[in-house]
């Protein structure tokens, strides 16, 4: 029996040689994105029920006003 690889072709390298330019100097290079400041960052954070329930009883919001304290008490 005859040891080869079940595929004659890696088909990362094949996708890879059909997508990307010949000349790599003929291709722009990348713009970078512009930075908003002070992005804000999708977390998940786990709270005490009665704490996430102060912060919701004044209605939309609560997620600032959960920042809000948090940096008051970093000091930031």
């Amino acid at each position: 029996m005859i040891d080869r690889p079940r595929r004659g072709v890696d088909p990362f390298k094949a996708a890879n040689a059909v997508f990307k330019p010949k000349d790599a100097e003929a291709t722009p290079a990348p713009v970078a994105k512009p930075v908003a400041p002070r992005a804000k960052e999708t977390v998940s954070l786990r709270l005490d029920g009665d704490v996430l329930a102060h912060y919701q009883e004044d209605g939309p919001g609560w997620q600032d006003r959960i920042n809000d304290a948090l940096r008051k008490q970093a000091g930031l």
